[in-house]
């Protein structure tokens, strides 16, 4: 294979109407909220000559990057997706791609090629399945043969005319694991997603978690594989071998909660740097570890949730902090909140407390 890449197919480099339509009907729905994209983003990933003026052809490539989840008997542990527990794959495959890229240039004495590794405006996916690389599943990911869909995928853009390879048909038939899973609803059916319900995506905002799709998101701290999980080709496919893709260590694929809700700047790029982890900053996983650690609903991680209260310095995370204090709701827990209302200074963070001391107290004790 190319370059390390489990499948590689071809396809052409014409504009593809049906992806920007679709891509622009997200943005009609709002499905994609999380993200800065609009409707010049989906016309210029629905073309590739927005990337090459003169490109004639799109070479997909598929690395998988499956690898068995660590075992570990602590409930105060997340999980982490395991796209971003192994050296930021942004890099790796962007390396691989780079290095093929060169190749061809040199072969025909002058730049013939772009790249793309999900850090340019191109519809990789909807590439990928144009080119028979896989088809796209209920889930919404890249189904390829053989591999499932735990694979990276990166492109090649050139300005050569190269056999085009035919698509394939969707496989997904009248299963409907993924969409039943879903612990949000994120899944339409329709082989579409409500990114904003997305716990992959609910996990990289920058903002506050909806308060109603909290208690759902488990003690996942970055991305979910769980629609993967259970897709039929998927648990089919082998484990990949590459070393590459297993965990840097033990507490990349299933950190400490307590751990992580004490993560600082500095901690936090020594340790996440190099994942695809990297990029959010330390209060969103601050953020996240607090709501998983609300999920455990372990009376244990009270004192650890009760110090962050009072010392994180970022409201957004003292406000989650309290919804998992009140998720939890014992009396220590309680303490916690009602002690830290007589001084949090910031309305967001008060307005989390009380909604969170809500189902306990009478409405005149909160507005004491």
């Amino acid at each position: 294979m190319c370059g390390g890449a489990g499948a590689v197919r071809i396809a052409s480099a014409m504009a593809d109407e049906t992806t920007r339509d679709r891509l622009a009907a997200s943005l009609r729905r709002g499905d994609l909220a999380t993200w800065p994209y609009d409707h010049a983003y989906a016309a210029r990933a629905a073309d590739p000559r927005a990337l090459l003026a003169e490109a004639r052809s799109v070479v997909c490539l598929a690395f998988p990057y499956s690898a068995p989840a660590p075992g570990h008997d602590d409930a105060l542990r997340g999980r982490v997706s395991r796209y971003a527990w192994s050296r930021d794959y942004h890099r790796r495959i962007g390396e691989m791609l780079a290095g093929i890229a060169r190749r061809i240039d040199e072969l025909f004495g002058r730049s013939v090629t772009a790249l793309a590794c999900d850090t340019k405006p191109l519809a990789e996916r909807a590439f990928a399945a144009r080119s028979g690389l896989g088809w796209i599943g209920k889930h919404t990911n890249l189904i390829a043969p053989g591999l499932g869909s735990f694979v990276f995928l990166g492109e090649i853009v050139t300005s050569l005319q190269l056999p085009i390879d035919p698509p394939l048909r969707t496989h997904c038939g009248t299963c409907r694991r993924c969409i039943d899973l879903c612990p949000t609803g994120a899944l339409r059916g329709d082989y579409t997603i409500d990114a904003t319900r997305c716990i992959a995506d609910l996990t990289q905002r920058t903002d506050a978690i909806p308060r109603e799709l909290r208690a759902r998101m488990g003690t996942w701290v970055w991305g979910c594989d769980l629609c993967q999980e259970v897709c039929p080709p998927t648990g089919r496919a082998p484990q990949a071998g590459d070393p590459s893709n297993a965990p840097l260590d033990a507490e990349a694929a299933a950190p400490s909660l307590r751990a992580l809700l004490r993560l600082r700047s500095g901690e936090f790029k020594r340790r996440y740097a190099k994942t695809a982890m990297g990029w959010r900053g330390a209060a969103v996983l601050r953020r996240n570890a607090a709501v998983a650690l609300g999920n455990t609903m372990d009376p244990s991680a009270v004192p650890d949730l009760a110090a962050a209260l009072e010392c994180d310095p970022h409201p957004m995370v003292r406000g989650h902090v309290a919804w998992a204090l009140g998720r939890i709701g014992s009396p220590s827990a309680l303490a916690a909140l009602a002690a830290r209302a007589e001084r949090e200074g910031d309305p967001g963070v008060l307005g989390e407390i009380r909604l969170a001391l809500e189902p306990f107290a009478p409405a005149s004790r909160l507005d004491a």
